[in-house]
């Protein structure tokens, strides 16, 4: 074994996922998005499926969003599906962001507002989260629940961590409480959710003031070495923001743990909204009623095989 370099995380990640139906599926469509994003921030060194059944038909592309989808079809009858995925990433270290650095935040908005010809690639493909998605509104109630954050000339992202702050001090985490289709307004008035719900409702605070922010899902490590509180939502898929944060690109944020985000976490792939990046959804021909079980480990590695 040789020494990590200096300032480098590697984590070693089983997700493993089984479905139990009450009778037989007899036949079966399934996307997947468990394949880590490699990134100028993430380096993926090892991916592994395991389906079972194995499927008739198997294969990967990208989607419109740049993200790995595996495809795969099943014809035969079935009472269970398990899909095991393990993965090893190293995350080489961040360059620090100075939020004050940030530009004023009206600026970022108003270049954000479509001019045929105007945009660069960089404004192009912010445009592509500024707008309302499926389990994200745009809604005047969500930009003046964030306004007190985005003063006027704030730096960006001092009033995006702002806004992460508040949240994350005035919601309280409830696994339970919601479900995929609890609609944010609702939300905003119980303050009540999981890591899902901070995540959505912060990128519609966001994207009512006008600005752009994409829904990133992956895994947290457990716990900080030398802390002792846990990360809220970790051992579980997680789900976090990142923020259109101009000079600096895209600056990810975990409101549900009130923090920048750095080495703690492992990108699988970004979205609009949940929608867009689920880890497993599908079609099914019979089946029933089903139980779902899922179990996630993330480890640290602490050296590098040779």
């Amino acid at each position: 074994m040789s020494a990590q370099p200096a300032g480098v995380q590697r984590y070693r990640v089983r997700h493993a996922t089984r479905y139990e139906y009450a009778a037989d599926v007899a036949h079966a469509h399934h996307l997947l998005h468990l394949a880590p994003r490699p990134t100028a921030r993430q380096i993926c060194r090892q991916f592994a499926l395991e389906l079972e059944p194995t499927p008739t038909v198997r294969g990967e592309h990208q989607d419109a969003f740049g993200n790995t989808v595996t495809r795969i079809e099943i014809d035969r009858p079935h009472r269970a599906l398990d899909v095991v995925a393990t993965l090893e990433v190293e995350l080489p270290p961040r360059a620090p962001v100075r939020p004050e650095n940030t530009e004023p935040w009206e600026r970022v908005r108003d270049r954000l507002r479509y001019r045929p010809g105007a945009q660069d690639p960089a404004q192009l493909e912010a445009l592509r989260y500024r707008g309302e998605s499926p389990h994200v509104p745009i809604r005047r109630a969500f930009a003046e629940w964030a306004a007190d954050c985005f003063t006027g000339g704030r730096p960006l992202l001092v009033g995006a961590e702002a806004l992460m702050h508040r949240i994350h001090e005035e919601f309280e985490y409830a696994p339970g409480a919601t479900q995929i289709g609890t609609p944010l307004l609702e939300v905003l008035d119980k303050k009540r959710g999981v890591c899902q719900d901070y995540a959505h409702f912060m990128i519609a605070c966001l994207r009512s003031l006008g600005l752009a922010a994409r829904y990133v899902s992956g895994y947290l490590r457990t716990q900080r070495p030398g802390e002792t509180r846990r990360l809220v939502g970790a051992d579980a898929s997680h789900a976090w923001v990142a923020v259109h944060a101009p000079p600096h690109g895209w600056v990810e944020l975990d409101p549900t743990n009130d923090r920048v985000v750095h080495s703690d976490h492992v990108v699988v792939a970004w979205g609009r909204d949940f929608g867009d990046v689920s880890p497993l959804r599908g079609v099914i021909l019979g089946g029933g009623q089903h139980e779902l079980r899922v179990a996630v480990e993330v480890a640290p590695l602490t050296a590098t095989p040779r």
